[in-house]
């Protein structure tokens, strides 16, 4: 299907908003193209579960909207969301053994705010387990169309990963699958797989989105954020997203929801860029340098200018982060036990029996070593010395951000050393996980907003993505930074070959 000769997967979210409200296009033919390429790809795992039905009935619904003329601000654009939001017409996994077959009776406050802007579901995406993964690698949900759980492929070389823990929803997105997707991130989990994907991704500041019916998997660090391919669009899903949740959030900001895109177009003229010395040291690779150093010259030519600074506690952010993450798992998942919902073992000789093997048989290998980690760290004897420690050095190192935004508006800087990894490298290897989030830990310990913005290609034509980090509340600032550069440079266009 197209639509003035631009197939309708092309288009961006805006385009499609104004296609379906001028009504050149039905949301029900949208929702038919979109599902229809989400099977003819079935090959790249993206997408755990589809219901067609409850698809088409919302796609229906928002035509009905439509015609009188009581659409929302998205009405007929589809998206669909990342497995680890509950969502009552669709089943809810995270990606793990543990929950299959689960169904909510409630939505995520996340997806209800964007089925009330308008947007219709066209499925659930796949994750690592419990977002707890960086390449895609630990799911143990079977996509739709696989007969056994399987690593969901990068579309611009299937042999390597998407990034995790959002890797389906990056790869619905750079694939065309979908125009836009919900993602979470914890440590990187959107930005990095948005680098790796070639596509726009942003975590807002910690509290912007509410949590309610997000699966939990470090409270103090996950947030909902979109993913996109422009600044523009991430910047209208944004809007719709944020919000106060009191009622159903304890860690939700009281901060009103907002236009996010009311400043895409203000001028650069002068916008100090901080550019931490500490992310462009040994370790990173010289093609992604080369591709950050070219998007910083692009900017300097936009009227930003470029401030040296410095990041000092950047290299604790792995310790820091994989101490207090997996301290917050460990207590997260103790609700899966086999006794009110989800995977229960069948043979079992008393209850602390059911428990043991329940979680033995439901949870995956990286999920134990982080549960076995967090409960380490939290026991008698080791709690001041390794998780009390760890918060101390959290509160530094967003000190250090709050002493860098004294000298610069935004901080810019690889999303991750490398571009994206054969499947399977760092397989015995977690560490090599772990260390990939270097650049993206910080940010995410300090609560901070944080952005990958696609500049160009590395080693085998895979992309990489800049990564701008904003001080808090300053998620317009730096879409507009984002946007600016996309209005002169035309990567976030770029698709996969035969997408």
């Amino acid at each position: 299907m197209t639509l003035s000769h631009t197939p309708l997967h092309d288009l961006s979210v805006a385009a499609l908003a104004a296609a379906l409200r001028q009504r050149h296009v039905s949301a029900t033919e949208t929702a038919q193209h979109f599902l229809q390429r989400a099977h003819s790809q079935q090959n790249l795992g993206a997408y755990v579960a589809l219901n067609e039905e409850a698809t088409l009935a919302q796609a229906r619904a928002a035509d009905a909207r439509l015609a009188a003329g009581s659409a929302g601000a998205l009405e007929g654009v589809p998206l669909a969301h990342k497995d680890i939001f509950v969502t009552r017409d669709f089943p809810t996994t995270a990606g793990s053994k543990m929950l299959v077959g689960y169904q909510s009776p409630f939505d995520a406050t996340v997806v209800s705010r964007l089925a009330g802007a308008g947007m219709v579901t066209l499925g659930k995406l796949n994750c690592d387990e419990f977002a707890m993964g960086s390449a895609n690698e630990n799911s143990a949900v079977a996509p739709v169309g696989f007969d056994a759980p399987a690593p969901v492929r990068n579309p611009w070389d299937t042999s390597r990963v998407p990034g995790g823990s959002s890797g389906g929803s990056a790869v619905a997105v750079a694939a065309r699958l979908a125009p836009a997707a919900t993602g979470t991130d914890t440590g990187g989990s959107i930005r990095q797989p948005a680098s790796f994907c070639g596509i726009t991704g942003i975590k807002p500041t910690y509290g912007r989105a509410s949590r309610y019916g997000m699966i939990a998997y470090a409270s103090s660090l996950d947030q909902a954020g979109p993913m996109a391919r422009s600044a523009e669009d991430c910047a209208l899903l944004l809007s719709a997203m944020c919000g106060p949740d009191p009622d159903r959030d304890s860690t939700s900001l009281d901060v009103p929801a907002e236009d996010f895109s009311r400043n895409l177009n203000d001028s650069l003229d002068g916008l100090r860029i901080g550019i931490p010395k500490e992310f462009f040291g040994e370790g990173l690779a010289a093609d992604v340098r080369a591709n950050v150093d070219a998007a910083l010259q692009q900017y300097e030519k936009l009227g930003a200018k470029l401030v040296p600074i410095s990041l000092p506690r950047t290299e604790l952010s792995i310790p820091v982060y994989y101490i207090i993450a997996p301290a917050e798992a460990s207590s997260n998942l103790s609700r899966f036990d086999g006794v009110k919902f989800g995977h229960r073992a069948k043979d079992f000789t008393d209850l602390e029996d059911m428990y043991k093997k329940t979680r033995a048989e439901g949870f995956g290998a990286e999920v134990k070593r982080r549960i076995m980690t967090g409960a380490y760290v939290l026991s008698h004897g080791y709690y001041d010395a390794y998780y009390l420690q760890a918060q101390k050095i959290r509160r530094m190192i967003a000190d250090d951000f709050q002493q860098a935004f004294q000298q610069c508006d935004v901080i810019a800087g690889p999303v991750a050393p490398t571009v994206a990894w054969k499947l399977g490298a760092h397989g015995n290897d977690p560490l090599a996980d772990y260390l990939a989030d270097i650049f993206t830990l910080p940010a995410s310990l300090a609560g901070l907003p944080g952005m990958s913005v696609p500049v160009g290609f590395g080693e085998g034509h895979m992309p990489v993505g800049l990564q701008l980090i904003g001080n808090y509340f300053q998620e317009a600032r730096l879409l507009n930074a984002a946007h600016r550069f996309q209005q002169v440079t035309d990567f976030h266009l770029h698709k996969p070959e035969g997408f």
